[in-house]
C-alpha cells in the first residue's frame, strides 16, 4: 500500500505522519485481500489548515482518496481538532469501502442463486441475459 501525505498551511511533523499512517493502515484489514490478489492500492491523504486568521470554528481540513484497482473512494472532514478530522475521514472511508464490499458479495450471491435455480430447472430465466 502506497500512502502519499500532503500538508498545506500546516507543518508536517513526525507525530502527524505517524498518526495519519496509523489511521490509514487501520483500513488495511479491508484491503489485504485485494493486495494479496495482485491488486494495487494507493492512498492520497491531504491535511490542511483552512485559514490562518480564524481562532474558532472548523479550522482543520482532512481528505483522502483511495484508489483500488480503478475504483476510487473519497472522504473529507472539517473539524476544530486536527486528530478528529483525520478520524472522521477514516470512519467515512471504512464505511464506504465496506459498503462496496458488501454490495459486490450480495450481487455475486444473487447471481449464483439464480444460476443454481436455472441448473435445477426451477427457473427458465437466463441469469446472463435476464430473459426467459
Amino acid at each position: 500500500m502506497q500512502i502519499n501525505l500532503v500538508a498545506k498551511n500546516v507543518e508536517l511533523t513526525e507525530d502527524i505522519k505517524n498518526y495519519v499512517s496509523k489511521r490509514v493502515t487501520n483500513l488495511e484489514k479491508l484491503l489485504t485481500r485485494i493486495e494479496e490478489a495482485g491488486g494495487k492500492v494507493m492512498a492520497n491523504f491531504e491535511v490542511s489548515k483552512s485559514t490562518n486568521h480564524h481562532k474558532a470554528g472548523e479550522v482543520f481540513h482532512a481528505d483522502c482518496l483511495i484508489k483500488i484497482d480503478g475504483k476510487e473512494f473519497y472522504g473529507s472532514a472539517d473539524k476544530e481538532d486536527f486528530y478528529a478530522a483525520v478520524d472522521d475521514v477514516k470512519d467515512s472511508l471504512y464505511y464506504e469501502i465496506n459498503k462496496n464490499k458488501d454490495r459486490t458479495q450480495t450481487l455475486f450471491k444473487r447471481g449464483a442463486a439464480s444460476i443454481k435455480k436455472m441448473m435445477k430447472g426451477l427457473s427458465k430465466k437466463n441469469p446472463f441475459t435476464s430473459k426467459y
